[in-house]
């Protein structure tokens, strides 16, 4: 194992939702509350830099020149070069005080994403599911603030966290179909540790969870809530992690500042930042969103 660093000094306000996009060798990531998308090359070092305009909570990637994302206004396609929005679907356009959180793909490619409220109110968010067809689906109701999803190794189950629960849910998944049934909380966290925030499942169907306010990334196994492996992040407020690089060893860490006093940013100056540390562990591939339109 590699120590932790800082890979790119972004400052991100709500940095979020780092993907894997295994095609072209890069990371996307997100700024949501200083709307910017960010795509991270780590064979040169750069970070490009798009402002989307409006929150961005969650981006997976789709083509060379085109990703999709989940905004403030619903779930869009964003071509890189013109910087153009396409509309697909915007599922809460009639509820103007809530916004896409966190999202990704399942194994076949459908894009899950969900919501939450910027008003802090409980159970006002939903998870919703952007099928191949472009058509959406509300799957979950009664959310506060729907955050990490994952899936496990075999695609039978899918993880999710909403976050003030700080529970682990999981469910039977039917990846043909999309579908879940047969909910269950498989751990709570406990009361030492941060809140749950975003998650991804190694090939060994473990879950890595971002702790919020926890200063951590934690390696769960979900079959016996027992905590295995602990990285330390100097950032109180860690959000998201994923596996890449070209073996899938490299864990990407997102950070945030957003809320912290000159105190707190003194003490942990590197809050916002992207970090990255080689476990000697794989993850699984970040799944891109796959259409059956154009």
């Amino acid at each position: 194992m590699q120590s932790l660093k800082v890979v790119v000094h972004a400052n991100a306000t709500l940095g979020e939702g780092p993907s894997w996009d295994a095609n072209y060798n890069r990371l996307l990531w997100v700024d949501i509350e200083g709307h910017l998308l960010h795509i991270y090359y780590p064979d040169s070092g750069n970070d490009v830099v798009y402002n989307i305009g409006q929150l961005i909570g969650a981006v997976v990637p789709y083509r060379e020149e085109e990703v999709i994302v989940a905004l403030f206004e619903g779930f869009h396609k964003y071509h890189l070069s013109t910087g153009e929005l396409t509309l697909i679907s915007n599922p809460e356009q009639d509820i103007p005080n809530n916004r896409f959180n966190d999202g990704k793909c399942d194994p076949s490619g459908r894009f899950w994403a969900g919501t939450m409220s910027l008003k802090g109110q409980a159970d006002c968010g939903s998870l919703y599911c952007l099928d191949h067809d472009l058509s959406v689906r509300k799957i979950v109701e009664n959310v506060s603030t729907s955050n990490g999803l994952g899936w496990s190794p075999d695609g039978t189950i899918m993880y999710f966290i909403d976050t003030p629960t700080r529970q682990v849910d999981a469910f039977d998944y039917d990846l043909a179909t999309g579908t879940i049934r047969n909910r269950r909380t498989v751990f709570t966290m406990p009361e030492d540790a941060g809140y749950p925030d975003g998650m991804t499942v190694d090939a060994e169907g473990m879950l890595w969870i971002a702790e919020w306010n926890g200063g951590r990334v934690a390696r769960w196994n979900p079959y016996t809530g027992q905590l295995l492996n602990v990285v330390s992040v100097p950032s109180g407020h860690v959000t998201s992690c994923v596996f890449g690089g070209k073996d899938l060893e490299d864990l990407y860490i997102t950070t945030a500042c957003v809320g912290m006093n000159a105190e707190g940013l003194k003490a942990q100056p590197l809050s916002g930042n992207l970090f990255r540390i080689r476990m000697g562990i794989k993850g699984q591939p970040t799944h891109p969103y796959k259409s059956l339109m154009n």
